[in-house]
């Protein structure tokens, strides 16, 4: 009964954050004085008296940004480096909020995150550390299973697993530790690429517990049955993973797909528990 509660309260407050509208700007970079930073920066190369070698200028004095993963270093070196913008924004978040602690304010939110310091590289310590601890979670329950299916269950001929499941559970496993390690990423490298990614790998997660969860609550074992109920699924998925990757990636869509994956998920499990 708590389980079935806890779904529904989980679903309540997806549906209500996707009922909030989305909007790029957040109240840190919408303060005027962050933004005048950000433009003398962007005109000087520097933020007080702090100067960013990445803020170049040609001869003519315009400026010339490139991304860190277009430029010839290898990415191994790139990682811990910035472009000007990225040095720009966060050098004149540390200031504004410095100015505003220093009149008793709270910190606010600067391009949807939180004013982080960064470590050793790392935009989102804190994240990147429990993203690394759910993966290491998730590495280390895929292994037990591998164990317990491999080398304690008796095998059928050909050292198959008398467990129907085992294949779909191993490729839930698989994507799972895809989707942490992108997660990871993501939090200590928020660039473009990195972000579609992390986006990308989680809907794909998504996609396939329902997929995961219907074969098995339903215990459908039959091959041609269960392409027919994936087909489906996984046309609906790629092609959302297509429009986030080369047309845009939509926040409040991506919200509502997770949302429609989400819900059946919850059916199933509150099916399960009345049973």
């Amino acid at each position: 009964m708590l389980k079935m509660l806890d779904g529904w309260v989980c679903a309540f407050l997806l549906v209500l954050y996707c009922s909030v509208e989305v909007i790029d700007a957040s109240a840190g970079d919408a303060d005027p004085r962050y933004r005048v930073c950000i433009t003398q920066c962007q005109e000087t190369g520097c933020v007080a008296q702090r100067c960013f070698p990445n803020c170049k200028f040609s001869s003519d004095g315009e400026f010339i940004d490139r991304p860190w993963y277009m430029q010839q270093e290898p990415l191994y070196l790139q990682w811990k480096k910035w472009d000007c913008q990225s040095d720009c924004r966060y050098y004149c978040m540390l200031d504004r909020e410095k100015e505003r602690e220093s009149h008793n304010l709270g910190p606010v939110k600067y391009h949807g995150k939180w004013p982080f310091r960064r470590i050793y590289g790392m935009q989102e310590p804190a994240s990147v550390a429990f993203s690394a601890l759910n993966l290491a979670m998730h590495f280390h329950g895929w292994v037990s299973f591998f164990i317990l299916i491999y080398y304690k269950l008796p095998l059928k001929d050909g050292k198959k697993a008398y467990y129907e499941y085992a294949g779909l559970w191993h490729m839930y496993g698989l994507l799972s530790l895809n989707s942490w390690f992108w997660s990871a990423v993501f939090h200590s490298r928020d660039v473009d690429i990195t972000e579609k990614l992390d986006y990308s790998s989680a809907v794909v997660l998504l996609g396939y517990s329902l997929i995961l969860a219907i074969l098995r609550t339903f215990s459908i074992r039959d091959e041609a049955t269960r392409v027919m109920v994936a087909a489906p699924l996984i046309a609906f998925v790629t092609t959302h993973v297509m429009y986030i990757n080369f047309y845009l990636l939509d926040y409040g869509m991506s919200c509502h797909v997770i949302f429609i994956l989400l819900l059946p998920r919850l059916r199933v499990d509150c099916r399960n528990n009345s049973a």
